[in-house]
């Protein structure tokens, strides 16, 4: 049937403006059911994973646990026209500790022209200052860099003050020494127990293997998603984290060192 006869129909029996609502309603619905996965994931075999191909701009993130890594190979891999255009590599963790393969990997990897990130490992049962500090002893940022990155993934038993005020003073330390606002790194469950109504004002990377959209989370700064723990890179021995950048490519420099 014709949409100008279906429109005459319709508007005989219920009236123009009643009409034009059961109208927009059904082109609604179509549009719906022609996207039954609005991520349109595909499996790319040599990735070993699937991707969620709403997005265009792929990476990884390593740590010392990727072993030795060989960068020219991680850059030149190609799969399905896919290529990884970023990184985010472990560079400490506490107040003292320092990941072993930190430098070689952030002057390798950037040697193949890939955008790496840092990011520290934060333990509640520390210092946050000297944490902070331990981080900006170690990794100095150039223009065009990923923002420092906090990666907060255990409470260790800590209250829910203690943890907020904890990342609070991480976070306003390493911006004030890099002048760029720092990234939260975490999961969806500790994202809605702690950042979420607390340190809203920074950019998220959420940690999300099941989810279906990102809906749950909050639009305006959801820049990156961690989605798959099991992907295949060629040139890092066994499993490496998967991510997209999901808002628009005009936002990318909302998150890097100017």
């Amino acid at each position: 049937m014709k949409f100008r006869v279906l429109v005459k129909i319709i508007s005989r029996r219920y009236g123009f403006l009643i009409a034009a609502v059961l109208l927009f309603l059904i082109g609604f619905w179509v549009v719906r059911l022609r996207r039954p996965n609005e991520l349109h994931w595909q499996f790319v075999e040599g990735f070993g994973i699937r991707l969620p191909m709403r997005y265009a701009i792929h990476g990884i993130d390593v740590s010392r646990h990727n072993a030795r890594i060989d960068w020219t190979r991680v850059r030149q891999m190609e799969a399905d026209g896919i290529r990884l255009q970023f990184v985010f590599i472990k560079a400490t963790e506490g107040a003292t500790l320092t990941d072993k393969q930190f430098r070689k990997n952030w002057q390798e990897a950037k040697k193949t022209m890939l955008r790496c990130g840092a990011y520290h490992f934060y333990h509640p049962t520390r210092d946050p200052l000297k944490q902070a500090q331990n981080f900006i002893r170690n990794v100095t940022l150039s223009e065009g860099d990923f923002a420092p990155v906090v990666d907060f993934e255990v409470i260790n038993g800590q209250t829910d003050e203690t943890i907020v005020n904890g990342l609070r003073l991480w976070l306003k330390t390493v911006e004030d020494h890099y002048g760029t606002r720092p990234i939260i790194y975490t999961n969806g469950n500790l994202y809605r127990r702690y950042v979420k109504g607390n340190l809203d004002e920074y950019p998220l990377w959420i940690a999300d293997y099941s989810t279906k959209h990102l809906g749950s989370y909050n639009a305006d700064q959801l820049y990156l998603w961690q989605h798959n723990q099991r992907g295949w890179v060629q040139g890092i021995r066994g499993q490496v984290d998967f991510n997209v950048f999901v808002m628009d490519e005009k936002r990318m420099p909302d998150i890097c060192v100017d």
